[in-house]
């Protein structure tokens, strides 16, 4: 009598698309794809790079010696923070008009049903967005020290000093990408830039806090961006940093608590339309 052999076993599906050992090669993986891509993006290297370094020079040029002939210290102290954050909020839209085309163009619905952890692609935007923070202000800086602008208060105040950037940054990229996500048109996401800018000349890096008119003062004073600025400039120059560091803090992480989780669900809406 012939023996009828048992069928092979066939290999046990464990969801490979949510295997979280794939997570970190695959995040890896994107991130390099990301950072190639806006490397070679025209509008994402001026706009994180090009735009700010002249925009130091200008104002330096333009503006330097009068506030410093009005305040007593090198103006360089806080057009080098402001100019640092405005770099990394022009990358950041950049980023996010990338992103809105990647989904208009349907690459993000083709990498959702491809066999890759489904967090690999928010995961590495988010990798990918503080390696181009941290590049950007080193960027930033180099062209600060090449105008005259020091790190005076030592180590880990240079260290803190990357730290600010890269933490507004990331909360600042949360919120444009959750506009991105949810919205069809570009244009949103430019009237984000614009009110960016509209911090930038609001702000104690601009012009000193007492040049505002009276009624703009609480405004200046209390926006994130000036909090940013003041922990940056006295982590470089010296003054007092705990208070300005805090509140920099509240509002970054007040502002990922808001729009991390809306940008985290419209991105995968996003990929599966």
């Amino acid at each position: 009598m012939t023996r009828v052999l048992d069928p092979p076993a066939l290999p046990k599906v464990t969801g490979r698309t949510e295997t979280w050992r794939l997570l970190i090669p695959q995040t890896m993986i994107q991130t390099k794809r990301l950072l190639v891509r806006w490397w070679r993006d025209p509008l994402t290297v001026v706009q994180s790079l090009v735009f700010p370094g002249l925009l130091l020079f200008v104002f330096n040029t333009v503006l330097g010696q009068q506030i410093s002939s009005v305040t007593g210290e090198n103006a360089l102290y806080g057009s080098v923070p402001m100019v640092a954050l405005v770099g990394v909020m022009s990358g950041s839209v950049a980023g996010a008009i990338t992103l809105g085309r990647e989904r208009d163009e349907g690459l993000l619905a083709r990498f959702w049903v491809l066999p890759v952890h489904r967090a690999s692609g928010i995961t590495a935007r988010i990798v990918a967005e503080g390696i181009r923070i941290l590049l950007c202000t080193a960027v930033m800086y180099a062209v600060g020290v090449a105008l005259g602008f020091r790190f005076h208060q030592g180590l880990l105040a240079g260290i803190a000093l990357f730290g600010v950037p890269l933490l507004y940054g990331i909360a600042f990229a949360t919120l444009v990408t959750a506009v991105a996500v949810f919205s069809a048109k570009a244009a949103l996401v430019e009237a984000v830039s614009l009110g960016s800018s509209l911090l930038m000349f609001f702000s104690t890096g601009f012009v000193p806090l007492f040049a505002y008119p009276a009624w703009a003062r609480p405004i200046v004073r209390h926006q994130p961006m000036s909090y940013a600025i003041d922990a940056m400039r006295g982590l470089s120059l010296g003054g007092p940093v705990r208070d300005s560091l805090l509140a920099t803090i509240a509002w970054c992480v007040g502002g990922l608590v808001v729009f991390s989780i809306p940008a985290a669900v419209g991105y995968r809406r996003a990929s599966r339309s």
